[in-house]
């Protein structure tokens, strides 16, 4: 996992000021991989519960992510209940590497 673990505390800091702790969160595409360079950090958060206003919610996550992490683009896939799945979804949940 190419994080460190500031930037692991500072991007589970910033999910659980926007929708609390009873989620979770995975780091997926090429961040997992430590044997590549570069990349924007995915995010796969999944709730159990529904969320209310989830494009709100996930541009308060972003802001407050790059705002700690000095600019860098992170890109966020959200899941709940309310909210229609797609296959990057399965792709996520399965591939990605808990926070």
């Amino acid at each position: 996992m190419r994080l460190t673990e500031q930037q692991r505390h500072l991007l589970l800091e910033s999910v659980q000021q926007v929708l609390g702790s009873d989620v979770t969160t995975k780091l997926f595409g090429s961040r997992v991989d430590d044997q590549a360079k570069g990349g924007d950090i995915d995010l796969y958060i999944s709730s159990s519960k529904p969320i209310a206003q989830p494009a709100y919610c996930i541009a308060m996550m972003q802001t407050k992510m790059m705002r700690v992490l000095g600019g860098r683009k992170v890109d966020i896939l959200l899941d709940a209940p309310n909210l229609e799945k797609q296959a990057i979804h399965r792709i996520a949940e399965q591939q990605g590497v808990l926070l």
